[in-house]
């Protein structure tokens, strides 16, 4: 079952060209089983997830992007924005106590496009040296926007850390999909089961636009 765990869509996303309803119809088209909506330090409220998922026929699940210290993560487990949910500690508390799941997204953005010429080894060295970083539950390996070498840097460091990777396609327009998402060993039916799956290991890391070296497997990447 393939799922792309990182999407976004107007107005909730408001760097998104194109709206919820849109973003279902080309990732049933492209063949897609399930989306996250997981939009930018919003949370969706669950009812009308749960009606775009029935109107479409297609699997919806909510999740949320925020912007904390260590970078941006997905977050799945939680419900609503409150304050402090800037500080990666205090999400790290939040979600433990819900029972959800972190993923670090595109960790190049800030550990790797920002440093002037870094070798791969020196920028996964570097990265590894904040101790937020090891909190995550897994990391994203192939970002639909990542080039082959940021994308590189994210398998080494999830590699590094000894987590498990993912891949999300972080859409904001048609032309974003297909790319990267992630292939679930189990059906997936509703956000508990997605959580269950994702702290199980049981998924890998795809690249959907043909290249099978890019596939990363969950467990050991």
């Amino acid at each position: 079952m393939i799922i792309d765990l990182h999407t976004h869509t107007y107005p909730q996303s408001d760097d998104s060209k194109w709206s919820p309803d849109d973003l279902i119809q080309q990732a049933k088209q492209v063949g897609l089983d399930g989306i996250c909506l997981t939009e930018h330090d919003r949370f969706w409220d669950e009812g009308e997830v749960e009606r775009l998922s029935e109107r479409h026929g297609f699997l919806v699940l909510p999740g949320v992007e925020l912007n904390a210290e260590i970078g941006h993560i997905l977050v799945f487990g939680l419900h609503k924005y409150v304050f402090g949910m800037h500080h990666f500690e205090f999400v790290r508390q939040a979600v433990d106590e819900a029972e959800g799941f972190i993923i670090l997204a595109h960790p190049y953005r800030r550990r790797f496009r920002e440093w002037e010429n870094p070798s791969i080894a020196s920028a996964v060295h570097r990265a590894c040296e904040e101790p937020s970083i090891r909190l995550v539950d897994a990391i994203e390996v192939l970002g639909g926007n990542g080039s082959v070498a940021e994308n590189g840097f994210s398998q080494q460091l999830c590699h590094r850390l000894n987590l498990r990777g993912v891949g999300g396609s972080d859409a904001h327009a048609l032309s974003d999909l297909p790319s990267c998402a992630t292939e679930f060993e189990n059906d997936i039916s509703n956000l508990s089961e997605l959580i269950r799956e994702l702290k199980a290991g049981r998924f890998r890391a795809v690249d959907l636009r043909g290249d099978p070296a890019d596939e990363i497997h969950g467990s050991s990447a």
